[in-house]
């Protein structure tokens, strides 16, 4: 960890964490998801640069050690999409490999529709390539508790999250996100209540990450979180007919909740999938849940470098 060096980059007015280790041609940028941070992808950063790569990570506008635009209410996908291109620029980057995770893939859906000639591959943890937005459809037939409706409320999540600390609502969530099961509170319920007070942690998740992620969360808050990605969900991107062509891998726990989401399995599974993405593998990890990157580091490690070697730098 000490190995890998921050920075800031300024983009579109506002001062942008990226953090970084490695050197060389072969470039990989990790995309988070939520309530993910750079920090998500430490042990696959490390795993990386061991082995040849330069990785990046960054955290997005209004996400921890990042910069909060004015109006963090009017953020979009394609303002975060904007911001890693200028990142790569800033970089001197022509080409990359995108990683994301949970709706960072969205955005690795979305960046190599605007930008083809800068990737090269993509990975998604959590979630298959999906071409537009509409990605609250799988939700639609689910109750009012379920946990997407809730944050997508204005005002709902801001004061569920605002009885408590970062860090609690972090841990809590982690908590939440770890199991197999979609969290819906009941109707006089919110969804922060869903967990006890004495449950314990996953036992990947070390109470020296929880602290690091609250930190950064206490700096950021979670306003621009919420609506990027949840208040954001079906920005539409106008493609008439989108395909990725490039290499690309899902890696996805089978014990993941979002597999409950309506539609998701049978997405995953035909032809639409493929049609979109038609170089797609998929990879499921029997025991891995929503968070295998942090859960399993060293198989989702393995995987990855084993995709981009024999599929991108081969």
């Amino acid at each position: 960890m000490d190995q890998i060096q921050h920075k800031y980059i300024k983009v579109q007015g506002l001062n942008l964490h990226v953090a970084e280790i490695g050197t060389g041609t072969k470039v990989v940028l990790f995309l988070h998801g939520f309530p993910e941070i750079w920090y998500s992808w430490r042990h696959q950063m490390i795993a990386l640069a061991s082995a040849g790569f330069r990785a990046i990570a960054t955290d997005y506008r209004g996400y921890g050690l990042s910069e909060t635009p004015p109006e963090p209410e009017k953020t979009t996908y394609r303002d975060i999409v904007s911001d890693l291109l200028g990142i790569l620029d800033s970089l001197e980057i022509t080409k990359v490999v995108l990683v994301g995770k949970d709706f960072g893939g969205r955005l690795v859906s979305m960046f190599p529709l605007l930008h083809p000639e800068r990737v090269l591959g993509v990975v998604t943890i959590g979630v298959p390539l999906r071409p537009r937005g509409r990605y609250s459809q799988s939700s639609s037939n689910l109750p009012e508790g379920f946990y997407i409706r809730r944050w997508q409320e204005p005002g709902r999540a801001e004061a569920d999250f605002g009885r408590f600390d970062a860090k609690t609502v972090v841990r809590n969530i982690y908590i939440l996100f770890s199991r197999s099961e979609i969290p819906i509170a009941a109707e006089n319920q919110e969804i922060m209540d869903l967990v006890e007070p004495s449950t314990p942690l996953p036992p990947w998740f070390t109470e020296e990450d929880l602290a690091t992620y609250g930190a950064l969360y206490e700096k950021s808050g979670f306003q621009t979180a919420l609506k990027v990605p949840y208040r954001s969900f079906d920005e539409e991107l106008s493609i008439t007919e989108p395909k990725i062509e490039v290499p690309a891998l899902l890696i996805m726990g089978a014990k993941d909740y979002v597999f409950k989401f309506t539609g998701i399995k049978d997405y995953i599974e035909g032809e639409k999938l493929k049609e979109f993405v038609p170089n797609l593998k998929i990879i499921y990890l029997p025991e891995g849940t929503h968070f295998v990157q942090e859960q399993s580091p060293d198989e989702v490690n393995q995987l990855i470098l084993t995709f981009l070697n024999a599929y991108i730098w081969s």
